[in-house]
């Protein structure tokens, strides 16, 4: 009697062993099948922050070509008379002090008439100086130019596109 029970105790032992090896399988294969998708989901929310980034930085610099192309595009500009040439080499300075080495940016700034009336003390129509910037931001987190780039699955960049308009300081001329 002695020895069934002992058989009992080793048999009851040996199948909870060979219960926690299966679930240890087991912890392992869910782990296989959830840590990429997991991995996936937080390289996306990295990236999304690094666009997001990337999209202020690039509103900021049109900005500040707008504001500057603004203030030589005028009339009396930087001394020299001014105007769209003059503010586009400007324009030009700033973006390559904001991006530097970075190849395929492009910014263009015009006139851009307003149709509200002149104004009744200068008699001047409303000019505006509208910039639009093409800022190429690299991708740098794998999987994310699946869903994130212009082209899905193409290079490992996304194109941001800005437009920023600042009205053209002119003089109060009297008539």
């Amino acid at each position: 009697m002695h020895s069934k029970a002992f058989i009992a105790v080793i048999s009851a032992r040996l199948a909870a062993g060979a219960r926690s090896v299966k679930r240890a399988g087991q912890v392992t294969v869910e782990l296989l099948l959830v840590l990429p998708l997991f991995m996936l989901l937080l390289f996306f929310i990295m990236e999304m922050g690094n666009i997001g980034y990337q999209i202020i930085l690039a509103h900021h610099c049109a900005y500040e070509m707008a504001r500057i192309g603004s203030l030589v595009a005028g009339p009396n500009g930087s001394g020299s008379g001014g105007g769209a040439a003059l503010a586009q080499m400007k324009m030009d300075n700033v973006m390559g002090t904001m991006f530097k080495a970075t190849a395929g940016n492009t910014a263009k700034g015009q006139f851009v008439t307003n149709s509200i009336p002149e104004d009744p003390q200068s008699h001047q129509p409303s000019v505006d100086w509208e910039v639009t910037l093409n800022y190429r931001v690299k991708l740098v987190f794998p999987g994310s130019s699946y869903v994130l780039s212009n082209v899905p699955g193409g290079k490992k960049e996304r194109i941001i596109t800005v437009t920023v308009r600042m009205p053209v300081e002119r003089p109060y001329t009297t008539y």
